[in-house]
């Protein structure tokens, strides 16, 4: 017999995480569609009616995202200018009914290559809240997701929060996805970025990373670099920026493709992030 447990306290849930092995679930809207055609054979743990794992605020030095905070949440908030990114990315996660439930935690947890929330955190130096029963850490975002649905999570943990450092909010953000067609669709690639800019429009500093290119989201230190001091213009972008990146061939695109339209996109980003 399986077992659904749907704890309003954060204390009751880590004590339950804490005694056995179970599946834990948020919006499940990755959860539900993997389950089609099976029989349930794993406990459930619903963190859906713990209170203080829900909205986004302003935390000290940080930006909190809870890890109930949809991504309706993320459109509805308002936000510093350096969320724009992932305002953006939010818009492309599924339909409003999706968008509705579905958790930015959650698309995190879940660890998919082509994950929309992770090149626009990762360009916000995202770090990762732990909990277990007896203690918590933190975790930079690039730290805690491994590789191909596998994070940093150990035995009797869960993900609480998200938080961004209020020393971002200056800066402008985006994003940009590439599919088979505008929305409701998985990636082929999507780019995000994040630039402060002096008053003559000279990169301070520069955060760049590429999803759908590797099996986690990833950086791209070299353009950054070649960014400061310079005007953001996309014939900076070099096809050797990407050269850490090890795209798949799939169904959905080359991985020449892949790499190809990943440095069409940054370099459209430039272009947006300039205006």
């Amino acid at each position: 017999m399986v077992d659904y447990l749907r704890p309003t306290e954060l204390s009751h849930a880590l004590e339950a995480l804490a005694a056995r092995e179970l599946t834990v679930i948020a919006g499940a809207t990755d959860y539900y569609p993997a389950q089609v055609g099976r029989r349930p054979d794993h406990d459930i743990l619903d963190l859906s009616a713990i209170e203080m794992l829900q909205g986004i605020a302003a935390d000290g030095d940080f930006w909190r995202i809870g890890a109930m905070a949809t991504w309706r949440d993320v459109l509805d908030t308002d936000l510093p200018s350096c969320f724009a990114g992932l305002k953006a990315a939010a818009r492309q996660v599924g339909g409003p009914q999706i968008q509705n439930v579905a958790t930015v935690a959650g698309n995190l947890c879940n660890a998919s290559p082509a994950a929309d929330g992770v090149p626009p955190l990762l360009c916000l130096e995202a770090e990762v809240l732990l909990q277990n029963q007896s203690h918590s850490r933190r975790l930079p975002l690039s730290e805690f997701i491994l590789g191909n649905r596998r994070t940093a999570l150990a035995p009797g943990e869960m993900l609480t929060a998200i938080l961004v450092p209020k020393s971002l909010e200056q800066g402008r953000s985006g994003f940009i996805k590439l599919g088979a067609r505008s929305s409701l669709v998985i990636s082929i690639v999507m780019v995000a970025g994040w630039l402060d800019l002096d008053d003559h429009g000279r990169v301070r500093e520069a955060r760049l990373s590429v999803g759908a290119c590797s099996e986690v989201a990833r950086r791209l230190p070299l353009l950054e670099a070649a960014l400061r001091g310079q005007a953001p213009i996309p014939s900076l972008v070099r096809p050797e920026h990407f050269a850490h990146l090890s795209p798949l061939d799939d169904h959905r695109g080359t991985a020449a493709y892949r790499l190809d339209a990943a440095a069409t996109l940054t370099g459209r980003l430039l272009e947006e992030l300039a205006a």
